[in-house]
């Protein structure tokens, strides 16, 4: 069946609980900013450690026995190269994540609805901090976010 929506365009109506199954998927997607960035961030240290054992190998103090002959340290720092390789890949992916989430928020009308996605899940703030930032009382905040998860496309 279709109703009206505010702006007096048809829509269908979807039962309350496929609705909440749909918001709880898009809430956890769009959590996937928050973790991605906290990944980035141990993938970034990892990198700048491996830097550190490139440029200082005979300074790795993890008490075993480390070659000196040149052949070892060519070796060492081969293995090192794809380990970067491998971890800026990784960087890579995570922000591809972040990138699409942002672009996504980005492309919904509503300019206020964009402000408490963008609060909520990029900048990871509470629900009080959203609303003191924002100028609104918690409830309406909660209204906001509500209809900015229904408006929210995933594809």
């Amino acid at each position: 069946s279709e109703r009206k929506d505010v702006n007096g365009n048809d829509r269908e109506v979807v039962p309350m609980e496929q609705y909440k199954e749909e918001n709880e998927k898009k809430k956890e997607y769009l959590k996937r900013y928050h973790v991605a960035e906290l990944a980035e961030k141990e993938i970034q240290e990892e990198i700048d450690d491996l830097r550190m054992n490139k440029m200082f190998p005979a300074l790795i103090q993890d008490g075993m026995p480390h070659g000196s002959s040149c052949m070892d340290l060519s070796e060492y720092a081969a293995q090192l190269d794809e380990l970067l390789t491998e971890l800026k890949d990784q960087m890579e992916q995570r922000i591809r994540i972040r990138r699409e989430i942002t672009q996504r928020i980005e492309a919904m009308q509503d300019e206020t609805e964009k402000t408490v996605l963008r609060l909520r899940y990029i900048h990871w703030l509470q629900w009080e901090q959203i609303a003191e930032r924002m100028g609104y009382g918690w409830t309406q905040v909660h209204r906001i976010h509500g209809r900015a998860l229904t408006n929210f496309k995933m594809e």
